[in-house]
């Protein structure tokens, strides 16, 4: 099953994630399939696809709560 969730990047204290598609069972730093966004909780800084994100829930992908979130402020910095 394949999950789009976040991947931590960054330096200690100073995090930073890619919203990735990954397999369910792989690690949470592993190799995705695809890269589709990008978040910076400490600058609120976010970028995403949300093409890509309908595509990969259309095919059955699942978002965690967080991806949930920051996909659908995303849409709505896009409609104003």
């Amino acid at each position: 099953m394949l999950k789009i969730r976040l991947k931590r990047y960054g330096r200690k204290k100073q995090p930073s994630y890619r919203i990735v598609v990954i397999d369910c069972r792989k690690r949470r730093d592993g190799r995705p399939i695809e890269e589709i966004g990008f978040y910076n909780p400490l600058t609120n800084e976010t970028t995403v696809n949300l093409e890509s994100v309908e595509f990969y829930k259309s095919k059955g992908a699942q978002t965690s709560k967080v991806v949930t979130a920051i996909c659908k402020k995303a849409s709505n910095a896009n409609l104003s």
